[in-house]
Order: structure tokens, then C-alpha cells, then sequence
């Protein structure tokens, strides 16, 4: 693993931060293709449930970083994409840690998350109309299905800073914390999920994402080949044994 990302465990939870706090936590390739190698472990290792993705430093991320890409680097990792995530995010569910700017391609990388906690001090925004470019990374589509339409619109044709108050207003954010904290209660957060049959949060998190696709008269029968697997599990039925004995479940992952 290059220095540029560094990963720890804890339990179910893997904790990836991206480890470049002299440039804001700025993209460059090795930390695209560190953030990818590492999502790629993340949904082999039947061990972890939940993914938390912070920066260090006191900062999110700021971007791409313009110096490596002036020098002729590109910030993509495969089938990934940009930061090794926004095109291609895990099938396991990822939650931001943000404190101070997630900015530019910083926002696109916690738009590509699934749930964003988010300190006091954070902003967000897309910028690049300020300096006559196109916020490609993927949050243009991302934020308009998470925020109201012309809140997004808003945000994106101004490209102003965004508080950490009015993204939670608009539904963006989770959670809120006091500046120092937010890493903190996103591992909470990781806990709590992965405390949940990892098979039912893998199908959970892809019917949650692919069902804005599907038309009406499809719904029920998509959701069911997605579902029924999960329902004929041996967890499905630890689940239940689980509950009926009043104890904690043992989840197996099949």
C-alpha cells in the first residue's frame, strides 16, 4: 500500500484515510490506485462489512492535485475511476469522514459514499465552473439525486461553498459534530451497520442504488432477484434463530 493511503481494522470495519495532509489530501495517482486496491479488498475479504474514508490532517480532500496532473499524471484507477471510487464504488457500503474542504473531486469522492458524517468546519462544493470546467467526477449526477433539484442546481452553476449545516438542511449530511469528531462518529455509525447481516447490506445498498432505474411494473420482480437469495441464506435463518434465542447473531456471510 503506498504511503499516500492508509488503512486500519477494526473488527468488521475497514478505516481508509487518505494520507496526504501537506496538499490538502489532493489526488494523485498512487492515491487513486492505493483508494482502488483497497476498495478491491474491501468487497473480497468476507471479514469486513463497512468501509469509513476520512483524510488527515484536519482536512477531507481537496481534489485532484493540479501540480501531478500538470506533470502529466492522471488521478483514475481502472475501472474506478477518479480517487479509485467515483465510477465504480464498492458493493459494500463506505461512510465519509469529513472534516474542513471536501471540495472539486473531494465532494465527488463523498457523494460516491453512502452515508457522509461531517464535522462543523466542513464545506462542500463544486467549483469548477469558477474556473470554466465541468465537475466530471460524477458529482454533477450524484448530487442531484441527493439533494432537492435546484438546490443542486444551485450549487453546482454558482460553485459556491456549501456549510456543513445547509448540506445536513438539504438531506446530505447524516450527521453533524463538533470539529474533531466527525471520524469518530463515523466509526460508530460503520459499527452500528455492520452489526447487520453483511449479505442484507450488500443487497440492501444495491437496491437502494439501482432502483431509481428501474420502471414501475418491474420493481417487485428486480428487487426479488436481489432479495431472495439473501431470504434463502443460511444467515436469513441465524437471523431468526438469533432473535427467537435472545442473543446476538452469528452471521456467517452465505
Amino acid at each position: 500500500m503506498p504511503d499516500e493511503v492508509i488503512t486500519e481494522r477494526d473488527g468488521p470495519v475497514l478505516l481508509i484515510m487518505i494520507n496526504r495532509p501537506q496538499v490538502r489530501n489532493a489526488v494523485n495517482a498512487a492515491t487513486a490506485r492505493g483508494i482502488a486496491a483497497v476498495l478491491d479488498d474491501l468487497e473480497s475479504n468476507a471479514d469486513l462489512s463497512v468501509a469509513v474514508l476520512t483524510g488527515a490532517g484536519g482536512t477531507f480532500c481537496a481534489g485532484m492535485d493540479l501540480k501531478a496532473f500538470l506533470a502529466g499524471e492522471r488521478p483514475t484507477a481502472g475501472h474506478r475511476g477518479f480517487a479509485g471510487i467515483v465510477e465504480s464504488p464498492p458493493a459494500k457500503p463506505v461512510v465519509a469522514a469529513v472534516e474542513g474542504a471536501a471540495v472539486a473531486g473531494g465532494f465527488e469522492i463523498a457523494l460516491a459514499c453512502d452515508l457522509i458524517v461531517a464535522a462543523e468546519n466542513a464545506r462542500f462544493g463544486l467549483p469548477e465552473v469558477k474556473r470554466g470546467l465541468v465537475a466530471a467526477g460524477g458529482g454533477l449526477m450524484r448530487l442531484a439525486q441527493h439533494v432537492p433539484y435546484h438546490r443542486a442546481v444551485e450549487w453546482a452553476l454558482t460553485g459556491d461553498y456549501v456549510s456543513a449545516a445547509e448540506a445536513r438542511a438539504a438531506g446530505l449530511v447524516s450527521r453533524i459534530t463538533a470539529p474533531g469528531d466527525a471520524l469518530a462518529q463515523a466509526l460508530d455509525l460503520a459499527r452500528r451497520i455492520a452489526g447487520n447481516g453483511p449479505l442484507a447490506l450488500v443487497a440492501t445498498k444495491r437496491i437502494l442504488t439501482e432502483c431509481q432505474d428501474w420502471s414501475r411494473p418491474d420493481q417487485f420482480a428486480r428487487q426479488r432477484e436481489i432479495s431472495e437469495p439473501v431470504r434463502e441464506s443460511q444467515d436469513a435463518r441465524e437471523g431468526a434463530l438469533a432473535f427467537v434465542e435472545k442473543r446476538a447473531p452469528r452471521w456467517a456471510g452465505r
